[in-house]
């Protein structure tokens, strides 16, 4: 019994160890108009005492950099730095250059492409069930956001995009269909924009693997969710060996985990990370290959001075 003690314990120094400056990009903290866990502050008190050097707080309906703010200049204590960014959804008024570059003046580190409101989102939502748990109760149902207009790239789009090269804030693909992420992502590259993350190609966007490939081939980060692979997260949809074939497609080194976590009823956003290192372990991960993919790529996509 003691010696089976003593392997759990070093398991768990093992773990704490490698989230040692760990950076979580894209986590669902509150206040938000969806149940919330965890507010923004109570989340970078939890990640501070577990030596996380940042988190990205995400919010489908509002840009958190003003909240990110007050929290750094009001708790300078905390070893998290709290960052945020803006989605770009009906809320903000769609793809909206304007909304931009006032959320990059306020150290914004990310923009999203639609989420809720993207067409793609919209298509899947009916044959999945989903809905935003707020729709009914607080909001009108979500408008698509279109990127294009006869089959070109909208004005709007162009706009953000030269709005995103000049700013170097990160440009994460959200919820649009890979083939849109393919279009937008080349022409990104074409207009000067650096950092590139493609959202969660295991579930909502439609990506096969050639499709992950060619996109982390692009030079973007491949940035999977925690919350869709892990045992006792209720947005399960896939499985451990998924998340190793998705890894090992294009490695270590272009591989971002988020815990996408921070909802009511489901794994802590800490949880996330501890059980998602844990299964890395498993699949057979180095320490330094995972440290990789829970800090230094995300890291490196944000722009976090090290």
């Amino acid at each position: 019994m003691s010696e089976v003690k003593t392997i759990e314990t070093e398991q768990k120094e093992r773990i704490a160890g490698i989230l040692q400056g760990a950076v979580d990009p894209h986590v669902h903290s509150g206040p938000s108009i969806a149940p919330r866990a965890v507010d923004h502050l109570e989340l970078a008190q939890i990640y501070s005492k577990a030596g996380f050097a940042a988190m990205v707080t995400k919010d489908h309906d509002y840009s958190g950099v003003m909240c990110a703010r007050m929290i750094r200049d009001h708790y300078a204590d905390l070893s998290t730095q709290v960052l945020s960014g803006i989605v770009l959804n009906n809320v903000v008024g769609g793809i909206n250059p304007y909304a931009v570059e006032h959320t990059a003046a306020m150290d914004g580190r990310i923009v999203w492409l639609p989420t809720l409101a993207a067409e793609n989102h919209l298509k899947w939502e009916k044959s999945s069930g989903w809905a935003h748990p707020a729709s009914t109760q607080k909001i009108r149902a979500a408008k698509a956001v279109s990127l294009f207009d006869g089959g070109k790239l909208r004005p709007e789009v162009v706009d953000l995009l030269d709005v995103m090269a000049a700013t170097g804030m990160a440009l994460a693909s959200g919820h649009i269909h890979v083939s849109e992420t393919k279009i937008v992502f080349a022409e990104a590259r074409k207009r000067g924009v650096e950092r590139l993350i493609f959202t969660h190609p295991e579930d909502i966007v439609g990506a096969s693997m050639d499709d992950t490939r060619e996109i982390a081939d692009m030079g973007a980060y491949v940035e999977h969710s925690l919350a869709f692979f892990l045992e006792g997260s209720k947005f399960r949809t896939r499985k451990n060996e998924d998340l190793k074939a998705f890894i090992d497609l294009v490695g270590a080194e272009r591989t971002i985990l988020c815990s996408d976590l921070g909802q009511t009823g489901t794994l802590s956003p800490l949880e996330g990370f501890q059980r998602g290192v844990a299964t890395c372990i498993e699949l057979g991960y180095s320490d330094a290959q995972i440290r990789a993919m829970v800090s230094t790529n995300a890291a490196d996509v944000i722009g976090l001075a090290a």
